[in-house]
């Protein structure tokens, strides 16, 4: 066999040669409880290529996630497990994040491993904002605080954080909706404020909510809009 024949079988082989790190499962769910401060899952993978791979490091692509391997070398076809870390902290509802791990494999420099993160809601308020124009009519609005966790809460006290506003608030269903009011003293101002709502919730992260309410100026009108309102 020819030196040049030899040679490009070797690269051949060479290219054909390669490590694949892959989940046994499409997605890693995590589905902390209303009272964690964070929750941690293993995940177990493999490496399908025929090639031994080298995990040089891992990168999250948000401070809350973290992971690690539990070996930085896998050979072809060994399985390997990893133990990720969610600090839960305020958020709510679905988040979908990644950790990426960086290889020393050429096919495959980075692995993004996927993760589906179910955070169950446990207080509602609508709208969290109550807005009013500057030179509005000082009439009340209202917000509406739903506990939809497992279980019931009440209000047990309330605090502005500005004294341009009066309110008051009355419970609808018992132990699960409040209906806020608040009334501005004068709209003449630029002001924003909130609402600190005490709760008597026995998890020590749903004892404290907020609602804002906000006076600003109205936005003037866009050029265009102003002339396609004076046209028939």
């Amino acid at each position: 066999m020819s030196a040049s024949r030899l040679t490009l079988l070797v690269f051949a082989f060479a290219a054909s040669v390669h490590a694949e790190l892959s989940l046994d499962v499409p997605v890693i769910e995590l589905k902390p409880k209303p009272e964690d401060e964070e929750v941690e899952t293993t995940f177990r993978f493999r490496n399908k290529g025929d090639k031994t791979v080298k995990v040089l490091g891992i990168e999250s692509a948000c401070t809350c996630l973290s992971a690690t391997l539990d070996k930085a070398e896998y050979k072809p076809g060994e399985v390997g497990t990893g133990t990720a870390t969610f600090k839960v902290s305020s958020f709510v509802g679905r988040y979908d994040k990644f950790v990426t791990v960086n290889t020393d494999d050429s096919k495959q420099p980075t692995w993004q491993v996927n993760f589906v993160l179910e955070v169950p809601e446990v207080v509602n308020i609508k709208p969290k904002n109550l807005q009013w124009w500057i030179g509005d009519e000082a009439k009340s609005k209202a917000c509406l605080v739903q506990f939809v966790g497992a279980e019931p809460m009440k209000i047990v006290k309330i605090t502005p954080t500005r004294e341009n506003v009066e309110f008051d608030w009355k419970e609808i269903k018992e132990g699960r909706e409040y209906l806020i009011t608040v009334k501005p003293k004068t709209t003449e101002d630029v002001t924003m404020g909130a609402l600190k709502i005490e709760t008597n919730s026995s998890i020590a992260k749903y004892r404290y909510q907020l609602a804002f309410f906000t006076i600003t100026r109205k936005p003037e009108p866009q050029p265009e809009a102003a002339s396609a309102a004076t046209k028939p």
